[in-house]
């Protein structure tokens, strides 16, 4: 992933699988800078689709100075922005209600923190071995016990063992250089 901003370059010369690939893409990370701001996820949500509808109506120019993310948080960040100052007045919420958004804000961040770890431990699986990457894949992806990892590698139960001590630590290394391993 280029960060978005080849989609975004899809989207202007008329690819609406562009915009599709950037929402996809930013969505929930969106909700959640936003959600900084407001401290209402529903709020957050409403204000993500109006930055994304933003995108699409107004066609700002973007400029390779920063990353796309960094340029699509900071029209987020305005949104938001612009949304408090018309609001200013403080609403009183129920307990119910205050704890119903605090659920849903618990889900989201969980789910999106979930879905980078995964992404985060999938690269870190490329730059293993292959046979790492494999046996990993098998014990921990596909549950496979060490018996059954043995004979679809066709190795024995000792050498599947110490393949796997090995990939471990190799991974754990991989997750190290990439400064993901203290999150997992």
């Amino acid at each position: 992933m280029d960060n978005g901003a080849s989609s975004y370059r899809r989207f202007l010369e008329g690819d609406d699988n562009g915009i599709v690939e950037i929402v996809r893409d930013f969505k929930d990370g969106l909700i959640l800078y936003l959600n900084s701001y407001v401290a209402n996820i529903h709020v957050a949500e409403d204000l993500a689709e109006d930055t994304f509808f933003r995108l699409i109506t107004r066609k700002p120019r973007f400029r390779e100075k920063y990353s796309f993310k960094t340029w699509l948080y900071t029209i987020g960040r305005n949104v938001a922005i612009d949304y408090i100052r018309k609001h200013s007045r403080t609403v009183s919420a129920s307990d119910e209600d205050l704890a119903l958004l605090a659920r849903d804000e618990e889900s989201l961040e969980t789910s999106y923190l979930r879905e980078a770890q995964k992404i985060a431990l999938h690269r870190a699986l490329e730059g293993l071995r292959p046979r790492y990457h494999q046996i990993l894949y098998l014990l921990y992806f596909e549950d496979f016990g060490i018996d059954q990892a043995a004979a679809a590698m066709k190795m024995n139960r000792h050498q599947i063992e110490t393949l796997a001590y090995r990939a471990r630590k190799a991974l754990r290394e991989e997750l190290k250089k990439e400064g993901q391993y203290e999150r997992l």
